[in-house]
């Protein structure tokens, strides 16, 4: 659901970091009304469960990473773009990236059009880009854009303004695609991470899935067989958690029942809305790297009474493709 670690005990999804999503953003490319950005960030560089860095492998080989895109708001995917990664030994990962439409787009496999095929990885300081026509792809490691005070949220919300994500690095798949290729309307956008089903020839099973950045908070609340059904879950079955979700919320915020559900409504599907005719503006259209999504999530938790972290954007974003900064460690 957007956030970092998921796993039992603040691990990863399957016990590998590689699977983890951490963050999803989307919005109009800056100068160009036509094209859009979508950013798929995973693996964070280090973990909690078990604590320090995490592989230096930045993604899964045996994996695949979906991002799905509603069209019509049925919470069902009608287009998916899937990349899938070559192993690094002997040398840099290759990504091929495939789109799909339809049917199959709702499904589960690793078929479609070819957009990309072979791009380089990045495990360093500069950003290998490639481009295909109309759409531009980047895979590899960068700052991790996502700014947070995690202590002072685990310290019962008393924040000092410690950003814990200040020096830490992420795994981005960064596209821009042509606002056509989304289709006529808004969409809704959510992404996934995939593995190979033991056993099953030719089958794929879902790690992780996410849309909402800090939704962690209220799925830790589910028991563990209903956290484990909402990960592997799809968008147009989340109705099952709103309950669940308006608990929590009556608890961490002091809603009224009623008022609980609606407001937990608002939050599931669990979706990204994204209108490529406007300005990126989490929650209400897409997000942007600079948008200060926990302060919006906060408020929601607490029904208003903490609005914010104390904590801002990063400084080290890029003004042009693929926008997040650097990695703080090169060399991984």
């Amino acid at each position: 659901m957007s956030h970092h670690y998921s796993g039992p005990e603040w691990g990863f999804p399957l016990g590998d970091a590689r699977l983890d999503l951490t963050d999803l953003y989307a919005f109009p490319k800056p100068g160009d009304t036509g094209k859009s950005i979508l950013v798929m960030n995973v693996h964070p560089s280090v973990g909690e469960n078990p604590p320090g860095p995490t592989i230096t492998e930045p993604f899964a080989p045996m994996a695949l990473y979906e991002l799905k895109v509603d069209t019509d708001g049925d919470a069902v995917a009608d287009i998916a773009y899937r990349v899938c990664f070559s192993s690094s030994e002997g040398g840099a990962q290759r990504a091929t990236l495939r789109r799909v439409e339809g049917l199959q787009a709702a499904g589960t496999g690793d078929g479609g059009q070819i957009i990309v095929e072979g791009a380089r990885v990045s495990t360093s300081s500069e950003a290998w880009v490639t481009n295909a026509g109309d759409y531009r792809f980047f895979a590899g490691w960068r700052s991790d854009p996502f700014f947070f005070d995690r202590r002072g949220a685990l310290d019962n919300f008393q924040f000092t303004g410690d950003d814990f994500f200040a020096d830490i690095d992420v795994c981005s798949i960064v596209l821009e695609v042509p606002n056509s290729a989304l289709g006529p309307k808004p969409v809704g956008l959510w992404h996934r991470t995939l593995v190979r089903a033991e056993g099953a020839r030719g089958g794929w099973v879902q790690a992780e899935r996410g849309a909402r950045p800090a939704q962690l908070f209220l799925v830790l609340g589910l028991s563990e067989t209903e956290r484990g059904a909402y990960l592997t879950g799809e968008p147009k079955d989340d109705v099952r958690f709103l309950a669940a979700f308006a608990h929590a919320l009556e608890h961490t915020g002091g809603y009224a029942p009623q008022e609980a559900m609606r407001v937990a409504g608002t939050m599931l599907p669990e979706i990204l809305f994204y209108d490529p005719a406007r300005a990126a503006s989490f929650p209400e259209n897409g997000r942007a790297l600079t948008d200060d999504a926990v302060d919006a999530f906060l408020a929601i938790l607490t029904n208003g009474k903490i609005t914010g972290d104390k904590v801002g954007p990063h400084k080290d974003l890029l003004v042009e493709f693929p926008y997040l900064g650097p990695p703080h460690r090169v060399n991984r």
